[in-house]
């Protein structure tokens, strides 16, 4: 059973952010998230976009901005289970929830934070007859342990920066890598491309432009997939590992069945006070929420974040009135013995 003052379901800059503020109130934080890293789309989806609405960046990379929130509260020692999915809820007796995930790890808290942004994160699978059979069998629609691939031959399909990014990088694990996308074109970062299309000059990896791939062979395993390239007949590529990587799409999950007021498959929250759900002790703060005049932006998820802290504070401190400091004043202490302040001033008289 893994214990902690807030559960925060959801490791995007929403639920990231908690953990510094709740560190602020001297409160420890756990993270679930069912992708393998933190950074929710700003690490899966786009982590090579520019964000231009951060306050003081006029420009950050998303994934960077990932970075810069892991380093801001490395001194909270957060917590992290990762790659597992958020499934059950259970209220005890002494107000505390017990959160049990699809892999069946256990999480204590007396306070639950919703940070899970558009929701949990489900691959976008190609519709292909038989895939389903080879799931864990060769087929992977996310990469987390690159050396799974270590002198094999891979096919990825798929035209974005994971594509991109995950091929690149198996160059040198796999055996073979042979990117496949139904057009010539890719979106993705161009420094990315262009050192796709580098590697392929040097026979490094395979580009197979525009087909798709349209079926799976093999009996237990992976042993190869059937390409149709456009103005070709279709062929047969032997490989031990099949990965699409087409996006994530978002769906709210297992939360949707917590008992929470849901709206328009987001959570309706108390906005006038500290973004409780209809069940006390449970919040959503960030794009999972929803109340009048809500903005999906990460920002306003900072301040929902901020203020949702406080609450969690009374809760889980009822006879105790936490009084501010300002951190340009107090400065930072985490749990890990370190604190980050101002220099103090020079005390020395005028002759």
């Amino acid at each position: 059973m893994i214990k902690t003052d807030i559960l925060i379901i959801g490791a995007g800059p929403t639920g990231l952010f908690t953990v510094f503020e709740a560190g602020l109130l001297k409160l420890r934080c756990h993270l679930i998230d069912a992708l393998p890293q933190p950074g929710g789309q700003c690490s899966e989806i786009y982590p090579k976009k520019p964000i231009y609405d951060i306050p003081a960046y006029p420009e950050i990379l998303a994934g960077d901005l990932t970075k810069n929130l892991m380093e801001q509260i490395k001194q909270f020692e957060p917590g992290f289970t990762l790659g597992e999915r958020a499934d059950t809820i259970e209220k005890q007796e002494d107000g505390t929830f017990i959160v049990t995930t699809n892999k069946g790890t256990k999480h204590q808290a007396p306070v639950v934070a919703i940070a899970g942004g558009l929701g949990s994160f489900e691959p976008r699978k190609p519709k292909l007859e038989n895939i389903a059979k080879f799931e864990d069998n060769g087929v992977e629609y996310m990469i987390k342990e690159p050396e799974l691939y270590r002198d094999k031959d891979v096919v990825i399909a798929g035209g974005g920066d994971s594509a991109l990014d995950w091929s690149i990088f198996l160059t040198d694990v796999a055996k073979s890598v042979t990117l496949i996308h139904r057009r010539n074109e890719f979106r993705g970062a161009l420094d990315s491309v262009e050192k796709v299309q580098e590697l392929k000059n040097l026979g490094k990896i395979n580009l197979i432009t525009p087909a798709e791939v349209k079926g799976i062979l093999g009996d237990d395993k992976v042993t190869g997939v059937v390409v149709e390239q456009k103005d070709k007949e279709p062929f047969i590529i032997d490989t031990d590992h099949f990965i699409p990587l087409f996006g994530l799409a978002p769906k709210l999950g297992p939360i949707a069945n917590w008992g929470l007021e849901i709206e328009k498959n987001a959570i309706k929250v108390n906005n006038a006070l500290d973004y409780q759900t209809n069940v006390p002790g449970i919040y959503a703060i960030g794009d999972v929420n929803t109340y009048p005049g809500k903005l999906k932006l990460i920002l306003c998820g900072f301040h929902e974040a901020t203020l949702m802290c406080q609450s969690a504070y009374q809760r889980i401190h009822p006879d105790k009135k936490y009084v501010m400091k300002y951190t340009t004043v107090g400065g930072v202490e985490g749990f890990d013995g370190t604190k980050k302040e101002a220099p103090k001033a020079v005390v020395k008289a005028i002759e």
